[in-house]
């Protein structure tokens, strides 16, 4: 499979999370469910709709981590044989341009004062959260002084994965075997549960600190080893296929009766997702290779967003307080809700696209194509 080949149906689950965070954040300021619409839905169908985001978070991380993995084994043939230069390179050349760009973008808006950007000088000066989003720390930063701004808040989780992928290929060549690589990944998969219960009575770290959220990483580095190095019949694959759906519907549909079973109190019902998406991903990967890929007319729209997630993950945010300011200012009827609620997914996508078209794409070929030949 070559190195820019891209699953649809990878893009399709991406498409799903991203759509996710972005009604939970709408849903925060203009709450669906004051509108005519929103009152037909059950409070079950409700909470899947509009109170998934943190769910799709995670299933981030978990194809994260599996990309990640089976991009660096057709790259180098082996975890063990990763070049760190490379890597290094791959990921700043893929992560770093949006994120400088984004953090200007915010220093700016903090400088002139506007109205949901300014970050509260009690709390944080501008600086440490700067240094914090570059650090990958702002995670930690939120813990100690409370939610920044959203456009802000949302770098918490990409401190988290590229904490992990700070030392991702320092784990692949200090292992001697994929045994090692496995068992390293069980103890963060292990420590999971125990970081989102045990570890601290911090709201913000319960569900933002790195072990809370990097067995989800792990999860999907162990499920994009056993899709490389392992062949799945065709029967085997439909059952990896069901079970993960199975797992992931049971968690994200079923959250009460998860509740009420004790599994959310034990951090377990993040865990179950996470081992769902894993075997979904295994099952899709090994299919993508093996099945002719035909169009899905109905899946294209959140391939789309699926393309363009880390783009419109980063910058939704502005399109839902522009949108909803302008609803909140001339005093929109909520029973035009849903139209506000389409504008803001539809111009977050698009704003993705053209970001990822005309600036985060352009820069990373160039960083590529010129460096990696140097190393």
């Amino acid at each position: 499979m070559p190195f820019n080949h891209r699953i649809d149906s990878i893009d399709f689950l991406r498409g799903l999370a991203i759509i996710a965070v972005i009604l939970l954040h709408i849903n925060l300021i203009i709450p669906f469910n004051k509108s005519a619409i929103g009152q037909l839905f059950a409070p079950a169908l409700y909470k899947i709709v509009f109170w998934s985001g943190y769910y799709g978070v995670i299933i981030f991380f978990v194809i994260s981590g599996f990309l990640i993995t089976t991009s660096s084994i057709k790259r180098w043939g082996s975890l063990k044989n990763v070049k760190y230069d490379q890597f290094y390179l791959i990921r700043f050349a893929r992560i770093m341009p949006c994120l400088i760009g984004l953090l200007i973008i915010l220093a700016l808006l903090d400088r002139m004062g506007i109205e949901g950007f300014v970050i509260d000088p009690e709390q944080a000066s501008l600086g440490q959260a700067v240094f914090s989003a570059l650090t990958f720390n702002l995670n930690w930063l939120e813990a100690k002084t409370g939610y920044l701004p959203a456009a802000w808040n949302v770098l918490w989780s990409l401190s988290v994965e590229e904490m992990f992928y700070l030392f991702f290929p320092l784990i692949c060549r200090g292992v001697k075997k994929d045994l090692h690589f496995i068992l390293l990944m069980l103890l963060f998969i292990i420590l999971g549960p125990f970081a989102r219960t045990l570890f601290t009575s911090n709201e913000i770290w319960i569900d933002h600190s790195y072990l809370s959220c990097m067995d989800g990483i792990a999860l999907g580095c162990l499920a994009g080893l056993v899709a490389c190095k392992v062949k799945f019949s065709k029967l085997n694959l439909l059952i990896l296929q069901y079970s993960g759906i199975a797992l992931t519907l049971l968690i994200v549909v079923f959250r009460k009766q998860v509740y009420d079973l004790g599994l959310t109190h034990i951090g377990l019902n993040v865990t179950i997702l996470e081992i769902g998406m894993a075997l979904l991903l295994i099952a899709l990967y090994q299919k993508s290779i093996t099945t002719d890929r035909r169009k899905n007319y109905l899946a294209m729209p959140f391939q789309w967003f699926g393309r363009n997630s880390y783009e419109i993950y980063l910058t939704h945010v502005f399109f839902v307080i522009i949108f909803t300011s302008i609803f909140t200012v001339t005093n929109q009827s909520f029973d035009s809700v849903a139209f506000w609620y389409i504008a803001i997914i539809a111009t977050s996508g698009i704003g993705g696209q053209l970001i990822s078209n005309y600036y985060s794409t352009p820069i990373n070929k160039a960083l590529r194509s010129n460096f990696l030949k140097c190393i």
